[in-house]
């Protein structure tokens, strides 16, 4: 297994790799084959570290924000996103680990019961989808809350979010 598939396991990520600087793009070949490996990792019966989903809840949710950058057309911008999503933009795809428990926007809020291996392959399908599409298909148009990102945005926020989830139920 992979020094970082361990090192996230035992939730020393990213301490254990400090030459490491830039946030990672699931655009990138070895990014996507290491989200994969921890998505296989991640068990029905994994229980949150914080947070109130559960782990197909979880699944479901990433499932959701996939819809965004996926999307063959804009999304409405939320009101919210106008007033500080911009203010916020920059820690989707900085270095800097995602806050636990911060708040979800209510498009993304799955309360309701997942089936986790249906929610898990179809998480896989959307990772892969947006890695085929690569930066020049996919995250066509604006995010609803936080408006327009680059190419290499899409990427970093897309592995930031899942990696953000994975390590809530750690894998």
């Amino acid at each position: 297994m992979c020094q970082k598939i361990l090192c996230r396991q035992k939730n020393t990520w990213p301490h254990c790799k400090p030459n490491l600087h830039l946030m990672q793009s699931l655009f990138d070949k070895p990014v996507l084959q290491e989200v994969s490996l921890r998505l296989q990792l991640l068990q029905k019966n994994a229980q949150p570290q914080w947070g109130k989903m559960n782990v197909s809840q979880m699944l479901a949710h990433c499932n959701k924000a996939f819809a965004v950058p996926l999307s063959e057309r804009p999304l409405p911008r939320m009101w919210l996103g106008y007033l500080v999503g911009w203010m916020v933009k920059t820690s989707l795809y900085n270095d800097n680990p995602w806050k636990k428990n911060l708040p979800t926007a209510s498009l993304f809020v799955v309360k309701d019961e997942r089936d986790f291996d249906e929610e898990k392959n179809r998480l896989q399908e959307l990772i892969n989808e947006f890695y085929s599409k690569g930066p020049d298909k996919a995250g066509l148009y604006p995010h609803p809350m936080f408006g327009k990102f680059t190419d290499t945005q899409w990427g970093q926020a897309m592995y930031k979010h899942l990696d953000h989830h994975l390590r809530q139920f750690g894998v």
